[in-house]
């Protein structure tokens, strides 16, 4: 990663800009857990109308300056840019650099392939939506595309290469109806409105065993599921494991509403190469649909993450670095950074669910707080552990 290492510089003032990049404040490490620890400082950064952090700390007896990881921007040519500006601004002695050393190839685009926010802040269609969590090869989902093509698809899927082959075919085939996205299937579906969803294919999950906790299928994964489909849309699972299969069964048997289909070694128009193998090998494959029967209540996926006036003296008496645990979500508040300005300090934290945890800064000046690098996206444990965020900085 980006990082200069150098020694010999003279203080400067901030704020102040050179080559284009405004520094805008300098916040000091503030030791407040019981192990010492070595100074660090942050440096707030505004450039290419984007904001983020370099951090600053000794090294042996040199300095060294990098890209902050909470805070990281693309292109990584920003936080170059930004690095080099600095060192220069401040006449350093450098001893080492890795910042003119970028592959500079530009990346091909991926149109189909969407940040999480793009379906918090801009995805709709008149289209039905089908999901199908954890594509793998792509082969089902490129499938149901192909024949399908006035249906709107996501594809989930965290596995790099498997998304990378995806997008691949859907050039080569001229798909142009998937989106794809790289993020949590048991949060994505707070993101989708109510009664929007046709069906969600759920094929062959990891099952988990020994960590049922990381299961796909949960009580509130599949409240979600029927809170997005709609009438007669169907959560649809396929499994070889006959575990998987029972843990699913229990979860399902018990609402209150729903209808329920059951088969076992159903011919589908389209298999993968590994139900393919089972098959062969005379391992049982085992389909759960759930059907929707009734209409759910709209969400609002807006709310308000700010802070108002906090007491900040206050908040660095009583900070712990201990982890604050709750039933749905947490907060770690992970260091503080203060400013020369009164009041004002960078607050790390890191909040919200625990399967896919969100680290962020609180940026502090004369006792007023927000989030830097714009608000947590909108899950109901982000929003639970922001209101529980405030009753602290009170």
């Amino acid at each position: 990663m980006p990082h200069i290492v150098f020694n010999k510089d003279k203080e400067i003032k901030l704020p102040f800009e050179k080559n284009g990049v405004s520094f805008t404040f300098m916040a000091k490490s503030y030791n407040f857990t019981k192990e010492a620890r070595r100074e660090e400082y942050k440096i707030g950064v505004n450039y290419d109308n984007k904001e983020f952090l370099l951090t600053l700390k000794n090294k042996d007896e040199n300095k060294m300056l990098k890209f902050d990881k909470v805070t990281r921007v693309t292109p990584i040519t920003l936080v170059k840019d930004a690095l080099n500006a600095y060192v220069e601004a401040i006449e350093a002695n450098i001893v080492f650099s890795n910042t003119n050393n970028f592959n500079q190839k530009v990346e091909p685009k991926k149109e189909y392939l969407k940040d999480i926010n793009y379906f918090v802040n801009e995805f709709k269609t008149d289209k039905e939506i089908q999901i199908e969590i954890g594509f793998g090869s792509g082969r089902h989902l490129l499938y149901q595309a192909k024949n399908n093509p006035n249906v709107q698809f996501i594809g989930l899927e965290i596995h790099t290469p498997s998304i990378e082959q995806l997008l691949k075919q859907l050039k080569i085939q001229n798909i142009t109806n998937v989106l794809v996205v790289n993020y949590d299937a048991r949060l994505f579906m707070e993101f989708i409105n109510s009664n929007k969803v046709g069906k969600i294919f759920v094929h062959f999950p990891v099952p988990w065993d020994k960590k049922p906790h990381r299961r796909i299928y949960s009580n509130e994964f599949i409240d979600e599921a029927l809170r997005v489909l709609k009438i007669s849309g169907t959560l649809e699972l396929r499994t070889d494991s006959r575990k998987y299969f029972d843990y699913c069964m229990q979860l399902l048997t018990n609402l209150n509403s729903g209808r329920i289909t059951v088969d076992i070694n159903k011919d589908l128009e389209v298999s993968s190469k590994y139900e393919d193998r089972w098959k062969k090998q005379g391992k049982n494959i085992y389909d759960v649909v759930l059907q929707c029967q009734k209409e759910d209540k709209k969400i609002n996926l807006k709310h308000d993450f700010s802070f108002g006036k906090i007491d900040l003296e206050n908040f660095k008496k009583n900070m712990t670095n201990k982890p604050m645990v709750d039933e749905n979500f947490f907060i770690h508040i992970e260091d503080l950074f203060l400013l020369e300005e009164e009041n004002s300090a960078l607050i790390q934290v890191t909040l919200g669910s625990f399967n896919r945890p969100l680290s962020k800064f609180i940026f502090v000046k004369n006792n007023i707080a927000h989030y830097l690098q714009g608000n947590p996206l909108p899950t109901s444990a982000n929003i639970k552990a922001h209101e529980r965020l405030k009753e602290i900085l009170k």
